[in-house]
């Protein structure tokens, strides 16, 4: 359970790395969770993040002796078995620990969307949302994906994004398209994944819900 624990928060962690790097710059981490670099002062290292990965390997390192000590083990009690103290005691104090620096990490953690919105702009994100658009029209999911990926090669080649394509140069790879095929955006892409697990708002504020319920039971 330990080791599954800090598997998530060290997934956790990496994403932050990643977010508060200045290619994506989607996240500041708080100072207080965070150290200049020792040798160039523009850069802000996310300490607590890069621990946490570090941890994990700790605690799997703990259950890897323990479950090595206990295969060669007879059914009965031998004095190998005092060897799952020290193992024990540091992954309590890792896991503890972990979960608490991470706690206010995330409690300090300042979003940029404005940065999160350009990066969804740059690229054919929405590719997915017109393959699904097709299929509503009437297209077989596989025909739908072809005709997609032709669209984007070709938007490629023209220097353009989907939306800028005018609704002829849609037409040319399929006659199903029409004018609601402007209509895909962002936010109806999020919205249309409305079920179980999925990204629109009501699911998302669904799975806080429950969670909150869970934590405060």
């Amino acid at each position: 359970a330990s080791s599954l624990m800090m598997m998530h928060l060290s997934r956790l962690a990496e994403e932050l790395v990643l977010w508060a790097s200045p290619c994506f710059d989607f996240i500041e981490i708080d100072d207080a969770y965070a150290t200049a670099s020792s040798i160039m002062p523009q850069k802000k290292n996310p300490d607590v993040a890069e621990l946490l990965r570090g941890k994990t390997g700790r605690v799997y390192g703990s259950l890897m002796a323990l479950l090595t000590t206990i295969k060669a083990l007879p059914l009965a009690y031998n004095r190998d078995l005092q060897e799952d103290k020290e193992g024990l005691f540091d992954t309590i104090d890792t896991v503890l620990l972990s979960l608490q620096v991470c706690s206010g990490m995330i409690n300090t953690l300042k979003f940029k969307p404005q940065n999160m919105r350009r990066f969804l702009k740059d690229g054919y994100i929405l590719a997915t949302d017109i393959a699904d658009y097709l299929v509503k029209k009437g297209e077989a999911f596989r025909d739908a994906h072809a005709i997609t990926a032709k669209l984007v090669n070709y938007a490629i080649g023209e220097n353009k994004k989907l939306g800028q394509l005018s609704l002829k140069e849609y037409k040319k790879l399929s006659p199903h398209f029409s004018k609601d095929v402007f209509d895909i955006n962002l936010k109806s892409s999020i919205a249309s994944r409305d079920n179980i697990g999925g990204t629109s708002l009501k699911q998302v504020n669904q799975a806080l819900k429950a969670a909150r319920k869970n934590i405060s039971e």
